[in-house]
């Protein structure tokens, strides 16, 4: 990738992100200077887009049948094993985050006074359509395709997201209250959002993870990107722990969902020309 195309898309990274842009741009131009340029791709179409969602569906939600069968069934038993063993321990680790001690330490202050639930979902978005936008004008096709690609992503995993919040209605560590009985949160969430009623798993996190496995994986030659794209998701992910949006278990499934569609769904089919 040309350097004045990193340099465009990193410095909009760095203002978000509130990093040293010096440190950074000194290593986008060590990483150019040595890693090979990305190969060129037919560019995205929005109907060759919107195809690709629809035939994401169908593995999508057969998944659970192929599991069944026996396909995949050693990491799907670790993520509900875990999924399951954190929501064990939320009565246990959730009034942790409540506490004024945690709430009130300056690094938890600033990441929630930063990431916001609305400037949460501006930042997430804020990558994939600068690559977006400085492809075009860089006539990079492989960027472009990379912030499409994160798109299709996060639509497939939302659907998903949105599905199971509506079916499981979590309360929110917030609505609980830090009196509350947290043993008790399930199928008693009165409020819908455009992102469904419930707190499991977080939107957020699936959309964070999402966009941050399809920029990892498009761009791995670069050995920092993965460190960074997840670092930044990971941020995410905690931010909703600190406003008490969600609990633990509800950020781990989330960043599961987000990894595990955008690489064994959205990544395993090739960008082919529109035909």
């Amino acid at each position: 990738m040309k350097s004045r195309h990193w340099t465009i898309v990193l410095s909009a990274i760095l203002v978000l992100a509130g990093r040293s842009e010096a440190q950074l741009l000194a290593a986008v131009a060590e990483d150019a200077a040595v890693a090979p340029a990305a190969a060129d791709e037919p560019l995205l179409t929005p109907k060759l887009l919107l195809r690709r969602i629809a035939t994401d569906q169908k593995p999508i939600w057969m998944f659970p049948v192929h599991a069944a069968e026996g396909r995949n069934w050693k990491p799907t038993l670790a993520v509900i094993g875990i999924t399951a063993g954190l929501i064990a321990l939320d009565p246990t680790d959730t009034p942790f985050f409540q506490r004024a001690s945690y709430q009130q330490n300056p690094a938890v202050h600033g990441i929630g006074h930063v990431l916001s639930g609305t400037s949460t979902g501006l930042f997430i978005a804020a990558v994939p359509v600068t690559f977006y936008i400085a492809g075009l004008i860089e006539h990079d096709s492989y960027s472009s395709n990379t912030a499409l690609l994160a798109g299709e992503a996060v639509v497939d995993a939302e659907l998903v997201t949105i599905a199971l919040k509506d079916i499981d209605r979590r309360l929110t560590p917030g609505q609980v209250g830090p009196n509350g009985n947290f043993s008790d949160t399930w199928f008693q969430s009165p409020n819908r959002s455009s992102g469904g009623f419930g707190s499991f798993p977080s939107g957020h996190t699936v959309a964070a993870f999402s966009v941050a496995t399809v920029f990892a994986e498009r761009y791995r030659a670069h050995r920092w990107v993965p460190w960074v794209a997840y670092g930044l998701a990971g941020v995410v992910g905690l931010s909703r722990l600190n406003v008490q949006a969600h609990f633990p278990s509800d950020i781990f499934l989330g960043a599961a969902l987000g990894y595990s569609i955008s690489h064994f769904v959205v990544l395993r089919k090739l960008v082919t020309p529109h035909p």
